[in-house]
This record gives C-alpha cells, structure tokens and sequence, in this order.
C-alpha cells in the first residue's frame, strides 16, 4: 500500500448500473485516485442477504467489476476486487461480531427496511458488521458515504475505537467523506423517490448502458412540475431541479448558468438539451464497457484480489496477535 491515506468504497452486485450510481459514488472513486490510495470492492457477500438467482449473480458480479473499470477506475492504481476472493473480510467479520452490541444493530433502519422486503435473516441482521470488516480490514483512513450510510460508518468508527480501547491501537478510525455533488440523484418519473437499479418503471432510470436513443425518450418523459419556468427549487420544482443536477454534472456547467439560459426556454427545449448531455457524457462510458471481455475483467480481478490479500493477512495478523488467536 502507498503513504498516501487510504480510502474504502463497495458496490453491490445487483441490477443495472444508472447515472445516479455514477454521479453519488463512481466519480467520487475515480477523482479519489488522484489524492488517496483507493481500495474497492464489488461487494457480492452483501447482495447474498436477498434472494438472487445463482447464474444471473455471477453475471452481475462481472458486469458491475467491468462498469467499474469502464467509467474510470484503474486497476493499476486501485485495489479492485470481489470481496468474496478475499477471506479475511469474513474472519473479521466474526471478531467484529463478538464485540457488536445486540441493540445497536437492531436500531439500523437500513435493515428494517430490506427484511420488510426480502425477510429477515442473520446475514442481513449482521450486514454493518461485515461492511465494518470491509473497511477495516485494510486499516483505511476515510470512507465516501452518502446520509444512508451514515449509521453504518458510525457503527465501523465505534468498533474500531472498541477494539483499540480492549486490545490495543491496531485499527485508525476512518472519517467520513462527503460528495459534494449528485449524491442524491432522483428518479425521473418520480423526483422524490431516489433513482434505483431495482426500479420496476425501466424510464425512471438511465443507465450507463443505454443508447443516445433511449437516453433521449427517458428524459424528455421526465417528469417535470406545474408552470414553465426552469428554476433550482427543490420544494416547489423538484423534478426540474432533478434534471439541473443531471444536466450540470453532464455538461460540466454551474447550475446557475443553466438556469439563466434555459430559464424561460420552455421544458422541452430544456430536456432536449439536458438530454444531449447526457447521452454525449454515457457514449465512452458504454463503449469502453462494451469492449472488454468478462474473461479479461475475471483475470484483472484475480490480480488485484492477490494483493488485496496481502495487505489484508497483514491487518489480521495484528488482530490476532491483539485478541490472543496468534
């Protein structure tokens, strides 16, 4: 690992990968790379909490490694790997868990939620405590999480503060880095909703896939809000301040600028132009996907989950050292 500090993200394996998965995380890993020295994970021991068909989760495993890789994040620079391919995160997982307070994990909305959904089970029950031992286990410095996450990176910090009060200083306890654009994209059919890989309404959602033609049907179908005027205001017009987001993340321009030229232009010269950026901002995304193989994207993964094990053997031969197991 480098001197720079280092930084931890995971994405799960699960649906389709969309614009708002690029502006609230993707980016963020790919600028990351410049000043920190970046771990990231394809987080597929999380998406077995829900029910999943085997065959169509080895696809997602290596479509998500190879949109990944497509929109920027170079494995030549980054630790990039499954999280599966690397034991130590379970073992630290079951250290972490002896230490994990019953009732701290059941205050965790996250879970509420999900076993609403999909039904309660240990692993999901237990799901902060692993992605704990994700960050842990490479003794990172800071972690990119959005307002959902929050709980998750304040139970990570508590562990590690326990563990060093018990054992001894082994873990440092990662801070929180925001993103400070897009972290929140809305879907576009309904803009108080967040945008969702699982969304069943397939124009909610653009993905990093989609064609210029597509691009173009589901954003001029956007929904927008009463009246024409294209202003930021996300009480009163939240849906066209969806796209102000989108449309100045795309082109590279302020909001301020857009509003002032499209403020009066009407919503469908607005959404055309809005989609246009889109699309020309997707286009090299989706090329460069579509021009790897899975076999190349696998071999590239095994690499990197090589050195993920070693930087990891080193963290858990602290640990056990500390908690009597060496």
């Amino acid at each position: 690992m480098s001197e720079r500090q280092r930084v931890f993200s995971g994405m799960q394996p699960t649906g389709k990968i969309h614009i708002g998965n690029l502006m609230g995380a993707l980016s963020n890993w790919v600028s990351m790379q410049e000043e920190y020295s970046t771990i990231y994970n394809v987080v597929d021991l999380h998406a077995m909490t829900t029910p999943y068909d085997p065959a169509d989760f080895r696809q997602q495993r290596i479509n998500l490694a190879k949109m990944i890789i497509a929109v920027g994040v170079d494995p030549d620079r980054s630790l990039l790997y499954f999280q599966s391919d690397v034991a130590e995160h379970a073992e630290l997982t079951w250290i972490l868990s002896v230490m994990t307070p019953m009732g701290q994990l059941e205050r965790m909305t996250q879970y509420k939620e999900k076993a609403d959904k999909a039904g309660q089970n240990l692993g999901l029950f237990s799901y902060p405590v692993l992605m704990a031992a994700d960050i842990l286990i490479h003794r990172v410095h800071a972690v990119p999480v959005g307002d959902d996450q929050t709980q998750h990176l304040e139970i990570t910090r508590d562990l590690a503060e326990r563990f060093n009060n018990r054992f001894g200083e082994v873990f440092p306890i990662p801070e929180r880095i925001s993103p400070e654009i897009g972290a929140r994209v809305m879907s576009l059919q309904d803009p108080f909703s967040k945008m969702s890989k699982s969304d069943a309404n397939t124009k909610a959602t653009v993905l990093l896939t989609d064609t210029t033609d597509q691009i173009m049907k589901k954003i001029k179908s956007a929904v927008t809000d009463t009246g024409s005027e294209v202003a930021f205001d996300w009480d009163n017009k939240p849906g066209v301040s969806n796209l102000l987001e989108i449309f100045s993340y795309f082109s590279g321009r302020t909001i301020d600028d857009l509003v002032a030229e499209y403020a009066t232009a009407g919503y469908g010269h607005f959404k055309v132009a809005a989609a246009e950026a889109v699309a020309e901002g997707i286009a090299p995304i989706r090329e460069a996907y579509e021009g790897m193989s899975d076999a190349e994207v696998s071999a590239v993964m095994s690499t990197s989950a090589e050195k993920a094990k070693v930087s990891a053997a080193e963290t858990m031969s602290l640990v056990k050292g500390a908690v009597g197991l060496d």
